[in-house]
């Protein structure tokens, strides 16, 4: 290797901007990120979040929503004769990085703990899966029993979030530690404790030809490392911000992705507030919104105007043009909130990182409707981002009801004839009828859904990304 003296004022602007300026090395992915909050993967909601832990776990199963295809990875099978009691087959020889057995008990004391500590995750369980009971017969067995029939166990139990913990963590309860260092079953294996600001570098646990065998995690900001990459000092972005969207089809034509992220937006309307009951008004609202001049704005192309209620990363089945009311009509917006008799201005409450779009968002609905909006924590009409932790339909419909208090009658109906369909067809079919049945009363108005994007040199191939994982970094090549 050639070793070249860098000057000191060059040196210390390395310092300063946190990169390092290295040659390339056979084999060695270099890869920018932003701070991931936490590395306990029932607690990640975040894109660094998940690119980290989706290479350091193996789930037990992918699952594509929009086919309802099942792959299995750390299980065999997951099989049900009655969508009632289901039957998790594991591959033997599974093992933490650590050296210890991976098991079905590892699974089951996960689950437990998640429960007791409320992580993110916990919510899956006692909402969506609703087990009335989880045990491990033996090793390589994972049998459930639910409350109700349920034909999305497949796609709730390939949920990142729900992978194993080794016995040493479910013993010391050290979940602190344990993210600073976490000891997965997955490809990649954390050399050393995650450095706060600066990064980790990643193991392949057994060399696969032409993919990488070390990733040189480094934390920074996504302006820069987009930069990074164009200079050739960095291989791949896992960001695109929105002051580098623009450029990012002339400077990486074909080198760079966009996936959709497992996350919508909505503007909900609690069924208690009497002002916003009848469904025309809440329609009039929907349709004064322009969700394109919006995510091309203050959105900074991160996200893509809903077309539904369900969002691609959990849609069954192909995605369809479902809402009319996403589309924005001025005239008709204006006409359905004068025939309802609306009144008076509208409130809006929206959390902390929402206000860069809350406050144009009301600009237009005043624009359109003549009707002020006020961006205030009071009670009305209100922002609702979901963050999904699996590509379960039900989880995002039981979501939408519960934060807005709808039980429109017929509606338990529909979403249990959902959560019973047998194959991906029928229960495509299923949805669109919930679907349908939101749309038609509009407890929460579709604004957007997130998307991600990456970018990267012409040193890699083979680069894709999914809505749980982000880019997957096992499957990169590396020339």
């Amino acid at each position: 290797m050639r070793l070249r003296v860098l000057a000191a004022p060059v040196l210390a602007l390395l310092l300063l901007s946190g990169c390092t300026s290295t040659v390339s090395q056979p084999g060695v992915l270099t890869a920018g990120l932003r701070e991931p909050a936490t590395l306990l993967p029932a607690e990640v909601r975040d894109q660094a979040g998940r690119l980290v832990t989706s290479a350091l776990w193996t789930p037990l199963a992918d699952y594509d929503p929009a086919s309802g295809k099942l792959t299995p990875r750390a299980a065999e099978s997951i099989t049900s004769t009655d969508q009632v009691h289901w039957v998790v087959r594991l591959r033997p020889g599974g093992r933490f990085h650590d050296g210890t057995p991976v098991t079905a008990k590892s699974y089951v004391d996960t689950w437990q703990a998640i429960s007791a500590s409320h992580w993110a995750t916990a919510a899956l369980l006692a909402d969506t899966l609703r087990a009335k009971e989880i045990t491990a017969p033996d090793d390589t067995t994972i049998a459930l029993t639910l409350e109700r029939p349920f034909g999305q166990v497949p796609a709730v139990l390939s949920a990142p979030g729900l992978v194993p913990l080794p016995a040493s963590v479910l013993t010391s309860h050290d979940w602190a530690g344990f993210a600073r260092q976490p000891v997965g079953n997955g490809p990649f294996r954390l050399t050393a404790p995650w450095r706060p600001g600066q990064g980790g570098t990643l193991v392949r646990v057994a060399d696969v030809p032409g993919k990488a065998h070390e990733v040189d995690l480094r934390v920074g900001d996504p302006s820069a490392q987009y930069d990074q990459v164009k200079a050739g000092e960095l291989d791949l972005a896992t960001e695109v911000p929105g002051d580098r969207h623009g450029a990012m089809h002339t400077d990486f034509p074909d080198r760079h992705a966009m996936w959709a992220l497992p996350e919508a937006t909505y503007l909900a309307f609690p069924v208690a507030d009497k002002r916003f009951e009848d469904p025309t008004v809440r329609h009039g609202f929907a349709l004064a919104v322009d969700r394109a001049k919006l995510a091309a704005g203050p959105l900074g192309s991160q996200v893509d105007p809903a077309r539904g209620v369900l969002p691609p990363a959990d849609s069954p089945g192909p995605a369809g043009d479902a809402c009319r009311a996403c589309v924005f009509d001025g005239a008709a917006a204006k006409a359905l909130v004068s025939q309802s008799g609306f009144t008076g201005a509208a409130t809006v409450r929206v959390a902390a990182g929402d206000q860069v779009w809350a406050k144009p968002m009301g600009e237009q609905v005043h624009g359109v409707l003549g009707v002020p909006v006020t961006i205030a924590d009071a009670d009305g009409p209100f922002a609702l981002t979901v963050s999904l932790a699996s590509p379960s339909p039900h989880e995002l419909f039981a979501a939408i009801a519960k934060a807005t208090g709808y039980a429109d009658e017929g509606f338990a109906d529909l979403l249990a004839a959902a959560d019973g369909a047998g194959s991906p067809e029928e229960l495509g079919r299923a949805c669109r009828v919930v679907e349908a049945q939101l749309v038609r009363d509009l407890p929460a108005v579709p604004l957007w859904t997130a998307h991600g994007h990456a970018v990267w040199s012409e040193r890699l191939h083979d680069v894709a990304a999914t809505p749980f994982g982000g880019i997957g970094l096992a499957g990169v090549s590396v020339a």
